[in-house]
Formats: structure tokens, sequence, C-alpha cells
């Protein structure tokens, strides 16, 4: 069934709001809500849709009743989307256009130790709005949520707390060379990546030459941990891992401060690519990345064989891991195939067609389809369809198809299961 969302209005969504509030003034509900926050590839807009009701059945005409919940905001320009602060927040990044938002999710969580109750409202944007030359990465650990921006030699650290009540406090750490890179909070260090100086005229720039631990001043703490043309960065249990050309450098606290470990590449290992997109997981500590545009790599930060690799049948267009399921990730190749990758293993373990093919040639920023998790569910946007395909985890079949203007393109998806009194 394809559902439309065109209908929504400003009205019908404070009604359903208040219906809402009255059901769970009398007593308490399970709920699980899923919200997706969609970034056009060319108008300056986030769209915002909720996937509350959806039933895992083949919908037919007997389809859904109620109105779908949709919210516009409107943006700089093109963004990339990230759920921070726990989910209460997502982070619109606006690299060609200097900016980033922050809304509201609408849905945040109480920890009560045996359930966890859920409050839902509105999304929303978020007055304040970052501005500074090409922010990039985003980092969110340790209750910090980090911009670097690529051409302001410096990074902007936001309390993700204060955050998720809607308040942006920022704290900026000074770099020494603006690069295109990352900062990360691992415990109570501050790590940033180290630019290499500008080029003398006529001589060719040098890569980042790796990471280092910094005070939030910006002052050095020991020693430049080399990880040339450094990229990437995730944290699965105690540990940080970024991409260099050597291999994947390992960073965790020990007990004289911050313990820094390359794990070089296998010479097994295909030659001549290396790892630059790296996802960590949650439930187990792994880490999957990319090798090279046919490949993956599930990473072990302790034990060998660290590196083990999965060769795709054509090239990778987006892969994700469910936190859910801690063995499982999925990836969507050129084909138009999303696999399921079983990080255990190693292997593919499932693969069905969900999209048209779209092409890897080209510029890295056409439009092409980007994944997310969404409990049981993967989303994934169509650009040139204009859908969000809704597709089952657990047998890859297409669910539901959601019908949104333009052509969506980056996302992130906020939500979960708690609740409701």
């Amino acid at each position: 069934m394809i559902r439309h969302l065109a209908s929504a209005t400003a009205m019908a969504l404070v009604l359903t709001g208040a219906a809402f509030a009255q059901d769970h003034d009398h007593d308490q509900h399970d709920v699980t809500l899923y919200r997706v926050f969609v970034g056009d590839h060319a108008a300056p807009r986030v769209t915002v849709i909720d996937l509350e009701g959806h039933d895992h059945e083949e919908h037919g005409d007997h389809g859904h009743n109620h109105e779908d919940e949709v919210w516009t905001f409107d943006t700089t320009g093109q963004v990339k989307l990230f759920g921070v602060a726990n989910g209460a927040v997502v982070a619109a990044v606006q690299s060609d256009n200097d900016a980033v938002h922050f809304f509201t999710s609408g849905i945040s969580f109480h920890d009560h130790g045996d359930h966890a109750d859920i409050e839902v409202a509105d999304p929303a944007p978020i007055g304040t709005v970052l501005t500074g030359p090409r922010p990039f990465h985003l980092v969110d650990h340790g209750g910090s949520v980090i911009i670097n921006y690529d051409l302001g030699g410096y990074a902007e650290i936001v309390d993700g707390h204060h955050l998720s009540h809607g308040e942006v406090e920022v704290t900026r750490l000074p770099q020494s060379v603006p690069h295109h890179g990352f900062v990360a909070r691992l415990g109570d260090h501050w790590l940033s990546t180290v630019g290499a100086p500008a080029p003398a005229e006529g001589q060719e720039a040098l890569p980042r030459p790796g990471l280092q631990e910094f005070t939030i001043e910006g002052e050095p703490v020991g020693d430049l941990a080399t990880c040339t043309a450094i990229h990437g960065e995730a944290f699965s249990g105690a540990y940080l891992a970024a991409g260099c050309r050597e291999g994947v450098l390992t960073a965790t606290v020990g007990s004289d401060g911050v313990v820094f470990n390359m794990l070089e590449y296998p010479a097994e290992l295909p030659q001549g690519v290396t790892t630059g997109t790296i996802l960590g997981a949650t439930g187990v500590q792994v880490f999957l990345g990319n090798y090279g545009p046919k490949g993956l790599v599930v990473i072990d930060p302790v034990d060998a064989p660290h590196f083990r690799y999965i060769e795709l049948p054509f090239r990778r267009v987006d892969f994700v891991l469910d936190p859910a399921n801690p063995a499982n990730g999925y990836v969507l190749t050129e084909d138009g195939t999303l696999h399921r990758v079983n990080l255990l293993q190693a292997a593919i373990t499932g693969s069905a067609k969900v999209t048209e093919p779209y092409s890897m040639d080209g510029h890295w920023n056409d439009p092409r389809p980007r994944i997310a998790m969404a409990g049981d569910d993967i989303v994934v946007t169509d650009p040139n369809a204009g859908l969000l395909r809704v597709i089952s985890a657990e047998t890859l079949k297409e669910e539901d198809t959601i019908t949104v203007e333009g052509m969506p393109y980056n996302l992130a998806v906020v939500g979960g299961s708690g609740l409701s009194h």
C-alpha cells in the first residue's frame, strides 16, 4: 500500500496529539513509535514522518485508516541527519551552507530499570542555529555532540543533556590546522584528528597524520598516534576505531590514560584499498567497516583475527547495523539489492531486491538511497521513486511504501518502545 502524506494538516496534528494525551491520562499503554526525519536531495527542507501503526501485514484494501503524521521544516541547504542525545534531538548538518540546525524529535524516554516510560510530542525546531565554515563530521558519544568545522580549524562541543531540553550550550576546541577530521570524547579525554600543514607553493598536500589527545583548550596531551589519512570513526564497547592507510587505529582508556593500538591490514585482504567508514555495534564489541568499493570488514578490536573480509557482488551504496540484533548488519548494493550480513559469521545470510539500480559512478553526492533501522524494519530512501520503502529485517520483504515530495535522500530514525501513562 502506498501512503500519501499531503493530506495532514496542522489542525489534524493538534487534535491527534490532544486525543493521544487524553487516552493516556487514565491508564498506561505499551507504545512503539519510530519517527523518520528525511532530507531532500535538492530542496532545503526536512520532512518528518511517523511509522506508528505499521503492522507487518499485506495491507491491500484493508490498510491504515489513520491520518499519517507529517511535519515539514525549512533548512538552509541539503542536510545530513543524525539522531543525537539518545534520540531526543535530530541534528541537520549542512556542510555546503555552513549551518547546523537542531530539531527536538518529540520522543523521549525515562528509564525505570525494568521498563522505560515514553513521552511523545510534536517535533519542533530548536531556535539556535550553529554557523561556521564547512561543518562535516558529527560525533555523539559520552554525553557530548561534537561537530568538526573543516575549514575553521576547530570543533564545537554541545552538551547532550542540555540539548535534549532545547538548550544549545557550545564549547569550542581549537585545532592547529583546518582539516577534514573529527573530535571525539572518550571518557574524560578529548581526541582530535591532526591535519597536515598547508603545503608550500607547488607542493602536494600531505595526508592527515593521525589522532592525538588534547585538552579542551586545544593543548596536546601525549604523543601523536600515527593513522595516515585518518577518516571515519565509531564506538563499540570500550573502544573508538578509526580508519587509516596502515590499518584501523583503536583507542581505549587504560590505567595511565588513552591507549592507542594499530590493527594493521593483513596480507590476505585485497590490496590497494582501505577502510574509511566504520560503524560500531551495540551489545557486542565489534565494528563493521567498508573496505574498498565492493567489500566490508568485520573488525574485532581485541582478539585475532582482527579483520574478516566480506566480498559484495556489487559496489556498496550504504550500510547500517541493527541495534536490536547486534549480530546483524545490512548493506545496499548498487544493483538495488539489500543484503543481511552476520557479523559473527562474517557472511551474507540473505538478499532481496528492494530498489531499481543506482550506479556508484558519478559524484559521491548524487541522489542514491540511504538506509536506517526502525526497530524490526529497515527504512530505505528511494530518491528517484520519491519513496520511503519499509523493509522487514526478518524477511527482507517490502512491508510498506510512503510517498515523499521531492527526492528523499539522507535520513535519521529515532524512537523505540515504552510505557505511556
